[in-house]
């Protein structure tokens, strides 16, 4: 019998395996590192690799969700509303991911990074949208959450480039008016 994937020793392996490949990356960059490495790291034969991931990039897609997520850590902000205190610790979360990347991932990768950021951002943004317009779902929230994950995200991009002087808590907060209130009182 196959065991399913929420038995506890299949999540043990799964993690194992995450945490072989963040070692590695700390080492080495990731355009580096084989599957081979990450077996041979996690003590696993190929087979059970092939069963957690397709490839070395779901890997790294799943890697770096998770870690975003812990990053974000979505509990902070379950009974949160979308205020000024939300919008800072998101914007910081997501600079400090990005600054703990920047030391480990080939510049090839930063479209997967993207993605994944702005993906994990719209799902936060579009339930905290739901609970604060306690709204059944809806095109305009959706949409909402799309922009405001673009926009954190490349106001983290522009951060990353021009500002690292100031702290992104300071950088983000002359913005929070504007995005809460609306350009247009």
């Amino acid at each position: 019998m196959i065991p399913s994937k929420t038995d506890p020793r299949v999540l043990r392996t799964r993690k194992l395996i995450m945490d072989s490949f963040i070692e590695l990356s700390g080492r080495q960059e990731f355009k580096d590192i084989t599957i081979k490495d990450i077996t041979t790291e996690a003590m696993i034969n190929r087979a059970t690799f092939y069963y957690h991931f397709e490839d070395i990039y779901d890997l790294l897609e799943k890697v770096l969700s998770e870690v975003l997520l812990v990053n974000l850590n979505y509990e902070i902000y379950k009974n949160d509303e979308l205020n000024e205190e939300t919008f800072i610790s998101i914007f910081k979360a997501i600079t400090h991911f990005q600054k703990s990347l920047s030391n480990r991932c080939h510049r090839g990768y930063e479209d997967t990074i993207a993605r994944i950021i702005r993906e994990q951002l719209e799902i936060i943004f579009y339930k905290l949208l739901l609970k604060q317009n306690k709204t059944e779902e809806d095109e305009a929230v959706k949409i909402t959450a799309v922009l405001l994950s673009w926009g954190i995200y490349g106001t983290s991009v522009e951060w990353r480039r021009n500002s690292k002087e100031i702290l992104p808590e300071q950088y983000i907060k002359s913005a929070i008016p504007y995005i809460i209130t609306g350009i247009m009182h």
